[in-house]
């Protein structure tokens, strides 16, 4: 490492191509063998390829698109992520370039966008269709290639996305085929019954969760109103409560029960089956169940029968498993006397977050959605022609599998951490002249590992140099400016070896704990990448982290065991401040609990929505409703503040010193005024150019913003054809 040497040596200059302290750069792309000599590759080659040409295909491959994101997500020639919203019978004109729409949204009014603040979901409506069909046509083809004597007919659990547009959406695409909901609490119910009022009539309504005797007389009212309500016992002690109120209320309950099956599967979603599941009745419960609705001569009132394997069941084999017990379990209760019509297998259809189709993951199922509803008809078919029953009515709560790839979840990086070495502004020779004796033999006994080449003792002394220091600065005997220049010292000595951290901190516009709760929860891996410079080769890799001032609230592990991303370097500084361009993010496969689970942690709230179906327009989309996200009056109002009340405080304040002399009134009347702006923006971070008020922070960014009022105002574009609802 004779290049080393030379720089940790103060009378001699370093190599040409080579600096220290204030010159042009240290050599952070040279690795050097123990001869000295430095390879042909550098640094950033250990962890990214370079090629000299990159193809949008080689990102499809390198982020895995084609595994988790077929047949809805693609890379098209612009490098842009691409929509296909009706999968794989979407033609290419059909297709919507990602980038478009954001940028769509996220314009100033002024220059024809929408204003909206990121980050933000956007919701493809054609995509939630296409998965509703594609869903009931699995079904439909198992069926008919089995001769299964019954129908399906699903019902999606509102608790995976209970966003007014989504559900009114699955009843009006489902009322072809009678697809009906599921809800687990009043509020939910209330929402279900009030949508399904416009849907199929002969749609489901299946009442789960735990119940008590307003829950119970709800779900009576909804029989009242002709909907298809069925109350699903997860206690033995509801029925007494089912028989009582139902009799009170005349109304004839339709009751099912739900089973705990003995069938379980491993992962961290089987936890909810097996016989130590959270819900359900045991075989003695069920039986005592049978013998008391006997007994009240409400037998034929039990017409469903309910269980639930757990979610993203990871293959058909175990799948067909519990499906078999369920199905012995519906014969035992038809023999028995009970009128029972369907069975609902739950959840349990699972999303291949990364790719792999892998039986042995969380994230993944091995199994593509035909194959999932094959072996849910063979396993009832089997049992029940075995048994000489007749087949029951199938039916499914895959709500994981219907909204998750709807939705995509946008933000920006709006700075980088760097991986080049800084200029030290303390020369290596004052260093060398302010070291005390201990820390001066590790220097000396440094320089020398460095001209014999040994990579290893070089960074034994190097670490010792530096705790050394350290405990000079904590003492009091060493200054800042020494300190600085013995960590950029190290910094070199590891970079020039090669063992220095080559990822970098990616500062991301968004909350972690907000936006992608299940992550910092259950460590959920969603596919994250770039939706836009795809032709480019990604030349960094990075984490990311997000705006809370929270240790948690960072995304450090991806897709494919990877503990970083390949991403790109920021263009510009890397903010959006007009001196370098945005650089976006997507987070896909998240339509599912998210939003539901976000909590308002350091106050910040939720993204901005738009929803954006395909049409025929020059860029193949239409924006048909959009909404700003809350503003910090809003999330302030969630923690019981009252944000009227607050401006009027500091408003009184700024007159008080005005009154007193220390301001002059139109100095208060201004300062009053950017302070209700503050309380109409949203939390996030907004680039300096969107901002109404004209002082700077020192990365160009405020938290103030001119809130958009987008979700009320149509608007006739012609370029885009686009028109808000």
């Amino acid at each position: 490492m004779p290049a080393l040497a030379c720089c940790l040596d103060a009378s001699v200059a370093p190599p040409i191509g080579y600096a220290f302290a204030g010159e042009s750069g240290l050599p952070t792309s040279e690795v050097f063998s123990s001869s000295g000599e430095p390879p042909s590759t550098n640094i950033a080659a250990a962890f990214t390829a370079m090629p000299a040409t990159w193809a949008p295909a080689q990102s499809a491959a390198l982020y895995r698109i084609n595994g988790w994101g077929a047949p809805y997500f693609t890379v098209n020639s612009s490098g842009n992520i691409s929509i296909r919203p009706h999968g794989v019978g979407t033609l290419a004109h059909q297709e919507i370039d990602l980038l478009k729409v954001v940028k769509k949204v996220s314009e100033p009014k002024s220059s024809g966008g929408l204003g909206l603040q990121l980050p933000l979901i956007v919701r493809f409506p054609d995509v939630l269709k296409n998965r509703l069909e594609s869903l009931q046509s699995a079904f439909n083809i198992a069926i008919q290639s089995h001769g299964y004597e019954a129908h399906y007919q699903g019902v999606y659990p509102v608790k995976c996305n209970h966003d007014r547009y989504v559900v009114e959406d699955i009843v009006e695409f489902g009322s072809g085929f009678r697809f009906g909901l599921e809800a687990g609490s009043k509020p939910e119910l209330l929402l279900a019954m009030s949508c399904l009022c416009k849907g199929n009539p002969e749609a489901l309504l299946v009442c789960n969760g735990f119940k008590d005797a307003e829950y119970i007389s709800l779900a009576l009212v909804a029989r009242k109103l002709h909907l298809s309500t069925v109350i699903v016992l997860e206690q033995e002690e509801e029925l007494d409560l089912v028989i009582d109120i139902s009799r009170k209320l005349g109304v004839r309950p339709v009751i099912g029960v739900r089973a705990k099956l003995r069938t379980k599967h491993s992962g961290h979603f089987g936890s909810t089956s097996g016989e130590k599941g959270k819900f359900g009745l045991t075989t003695v419960q069920i039986l005592r169940v049978v013998k008391k609705l006997e007994q009240y001569e409400m037998l034929d009132c039990l017409q469903l029968l309910h269980f639930h394997i757990g979610s993203q069941i990871p293959s058909t084999a175990l799948l067909a498993d519990g499906v078999g017990e369920a199905a012995q379990i519906y014969c035992e209760l038809v023999r028995l006397g009970a009128c029972v019509k369907v069975i609902d297998i739950g959840g349990g259809l699972g999303i291949d977050y990364d790719g792999s189709k892998s039986q042995d993951s969380d994230i993944s199922v091995g199994y593509s959605l035909e194959e999932y509803a094959s072996a849910v008809v063979r396993a009832v078919q089997l049992v029940c022609d075995r048994k000489g029953m007749k087949h029951p009515v199938l039916c499914s709560e895959s709500g994981r599998a219907i909204v998750s790839h709807h939705s995509i979840l946008l933000f920006e990086a709006v700075s980088a951490s760097s991986y080049q070495s800084s200029p030290m502004s303390y020369g290596l020779q004052d260093l060398v002249e302010s070291l005390p004796n201990d820390a001066l033999a590790d220097y000396g006994n440094l320089s020398a590992a460095a001209v014999h080449g040994e990579k290893d003792t070089c960074l034994l002394y190097a670490e010792q140099l530096k705790q050394r220091c350290v405990e000079q600065f904590k003492e009091g005997s060493l200054g800042i400016e020494q300190l600085a220049a013995v960590d950029g010292l190290c910094e070199l000595v590891s970079k020039v070896i090669g063992v220095s951290d080559p990822v970098r901190t990616y500062h991301v516009n968004l909350s972690v704990f907000t936006s992608i709760p299940d992550f910092w929860g259950i460590g959920q891996l969603f596919p994250i990448i770039p939706i836009h410079r795809l032709d480019e080769c990604p030349a960094a890799r990075g984490i990311l982290s997000d705006l809370t001032c929270d240790s948690d609230g960072k995304i450090d592990k991806f897709i494919g065991g990877e503990s970083s991303l390949p991403l790109h370097e920021l263009e510009g500084s890397g903010c959006i401040n007009g001196d370098g361009g945005s650089y976006y993010l997507g987070m896909f496969l998240g339509g599912a609990y998210e939003e539901a689970l976000g909590g308002v942690h350091n106050l910040f709230g939720g993204p901005s929505v738009v929803r954006v179906s395909q049409c025929n327009g020059p860029h193949s989309f239409v924006v048909t409703h959009a909404a700003p996200g809350p503003s910090c009056g809003d999330v302030l109002r969630m923690m019981q503040f009252e944000p009227h009340l607050m401006f009027e405080t500091l408003k009184h304040r700024a007159e008080e010193l005005a009154n007193n002399g220390d301001d002059d009134s139109n100095g208060s009347m201004a300062l009053a005024s950017g302070l209700a702006r503050y309380f109409d923006s949203m939390p996030y971070l907004v680039a300096a150019s969107s901002c109404s008020l004209t002082a700077a922070g020192s990365n160009g960014y405020y938290y103030c913003n001119d809130v958009p009022n987008v979700d009320s105002v149509a608007v006739e574009d012609e370029q885009w054809s686009y028109c808000v609802a």
